[in-house]
């Protein structure tokens, strides 16, 4: 099998994206073992070149509840899957965690999956953000640990500070999505976890991730991901 390299002049994309701080990039192999990095992830992950990581897959180097996470995407990536502007953790040079938004791509060759490319990008380096991002932040963070319940707007207003109109201005310049559609997105992910391992029925998930019922579950799943749950769940137990 041809490496995933071979489709792109890889060292090349390597050393633009080596210009973009805010930017962490990366390609992978069949396996998921990182072929190619940016100086940007070297300096998060504490490491002095890049032989310290090529060669090697996520759990190998990050911490295992983001390292699950990635390997997920991965596996996703790897089955053919496009990844588009995913809210998510990284971790920044100082250990601490940051979100993200996190795209990925199956590279090809001949037709066949060979590899996947990817970038995430940080939101605190998004322009005309920063003095918001601390609000920003605790918004996201109040939807990921509370994505099983009823979130209102008034909520993220009544955590943000905003009004009603800078809240959804602010959500779409970062995530070029409404806040309600973003904690939509959150509320997949969390579902896709849970799909891939567990005793737990459809229902169960659905209820657990904050939908009114399994259909409407089963419809925002199909939407997003392309496939039903029950489907979805087939093809990471395969």
């Amino acid at each position: 099998m041809k490496p995933a390299s071979s489709t792109v002049d890889a060292a090349e994309v390597e050393a633009l994206f080596d210009s973009i701080p805010e930017v962490l990039f990366f390609i992978k192999d069949r396996e998921g073992r990182y072929t190619h990095v940016n100086a940007t992830m070297l300096r998060r992950l504490g490491l002095r070149s890049r032989r310290d990581i090529i060669g090697k897959r996520a759990g190998d180097v990050y911490p295992g509840g983001l390292a699950a996470n990635y390997g997920l995407q991965d596996r996703q990536v790897l089955a053919g899957a496009v990844i588009d502007n995913v809210l998510e953790l990284h971790l920044f040079s100082d250990q601490e965690p940051g979100w993200c938004l996190t795209c990925k791509r199956p590279l090809r060759a001949d037709g066949e999956v060979v590899g996947l490319i990817g970038i995430s990008r940080d939101l605190a380096g998004r322009e005309g953000l920063e003095a918001d991002y601390g609000s920003l932040r605790e918004a996201l963070v109040h939807m990921n640990r509370h994505h099983a319940e009823n979130i209102r707007i008034h909520d993220l207003l009544a955590i943000t500070g905003f009004s009603e109109s800078k809240l959804e201005r602010t959500f779409h310049k970062v995530f070029q999505l409404a806040p309600l559609q973003l904690l939509t997105r959150i509320r997949i992910q969390a579902a896709m976890h849970r799909l891939h391992g567990g005793p737990e029925s459809i229902a169960q998930i659905a209820q657990a991730c904050g939908f009114g019922d399994q259909s409407a579950f089963t419809r925002r799943f199909v939407a997003l991901v392309g496939m039903t749950p029950r489907e979805y769940r087939a093809l990471r137990q395969a």
